[in-house]
């Protein structure tokens, strides 16, 4: 479990993260999102000690990072991949970091097994590219078995193959009870692995909910009504008391109502309909919808 308490942290006159609150429960892929400049980095700084918050703390399992004797084996995290000493090997990598926290040195070849790297644990990191250096990043955060895992971006780098393979493993560790928070730009990726949705922009919460809640909440869903009397059928619509939007193309959007309803309500009519389908926002859509008043940088109108 890990706790945001009220957290703040002020860098000279900027306000990087404003009275922030929030808690990721174990059992569960959370998704941390938010547009650049939002704080996202900042929070997971202080959840792992490296940023002193102004006022506020973060507690995991009920103690501050500081406060852990052995940190590898109660909390993993990647945050930046490509920040190893190009001398070591990877295996020696991996080795200081077990000496460091009494981790025994067998888990150092599990882990490079685990990842996919154990055939390249005797290369130096200086030659890997930035997909290897993720995956012994995620080596790293794996390393001490621990019950809370942190990743940023951990897909960053990985090629198909890569990115299926991270994806199942967060699941799989979800599903063994532990702590998983994953922050990624990447809206597609966490429409696909993430079970709760952590959501900041300038440094405050927006949003913390389920995937499906947080789609349904900031996104507009309608049943697409495709037919050649689209007159008949919104006379339908609206005697019906469901209301009838002019879409793209001439098609008929009916807002709150299901498909079922909209099907049964043609036929008693007799209107020929040639598609009838739900259309819901996608994670992407639903995010810019709520973050479009909290980004720090937009792109400007096309330059002609």
């Amino acid at each position: 479990m890990i706790e945001v308490q009220e957290l703040t942290k002020r860098y000279g006159t900027t306000l990087a993260v404003d009275r922030l609150s929030f808690a990721v429960a174990p059992g569960r892929v959370t998704g941390f999102l938010g547009p650049n400049g939002s704080g996202k980095s900042t929070t997971m700084r202080a959840m792992l000690g490296l940023d002193h918050p102004t006022s506020g703390r973060v507690l995991i399992d009920g103690r501050t990072y500081g406060q852990l004797s052995h940190p590898l084996r109660k909390v993993g995290a990647l945050l930046e991949a490509k920040a190893l000493h190009g001398g070591r090997t990877a295996h020696a990598h991996l080795l200081g970091l077990a000496r460091s926290n009494r981790i025994p040195a067998q888990r150092v070849d599990e882990v490079l097994e685990t990842v996919g790297l154990g055939s390249a644990a005797g290369k130096h990191t200086e030659g890997y590219s930035l997909g290897m250096a993720q995956r012994l990043g995620v080596a790293a955060a794996l390393l001490g078995d621990p019950p809370v895992l942190l990743l940023d971006e951990p897909v960053n780098g990985l090629d198909p193959e890569g990115i299926l393979w991270i994806r199942g493993l967060m699941k799989k560790l979800a599903a063994e009870g532990r702590t998983v928070f994953v922050s990624s730009h990447l809206m597609s990726e966490m429409a696909l692995t993430a079970d709760h949705l952590i959501v900041i922009g300038q440094g405050k919460l927006l949003a913390d909910t389920s995937v499906e809640q947080f789609i349904a909440h900031n996104s507009r869903s309608y049943i697409l009504i495709r037919t050649p009397d689209p007159e008949r059928m919104r006379d339908a619509l609206t005697a019906a008391g469901i209301r009838a939007d002019d879409g793209p193309d001439g098609v008929l959007e009916a807002v709150g109502a299901s498909v079922e309803a909209v099907g049964e309500l043609a036929a008693r009519n007799r209107v020929t309909v040639h598609e009838i389908s739900p259309r819901t926002a996608s994670l992407e859509e639903a995010f810019m919808q709520l973050t479009a008043d909290a980004a720090e940088y937009r792109a400007g109108k096309e330059v002609r």
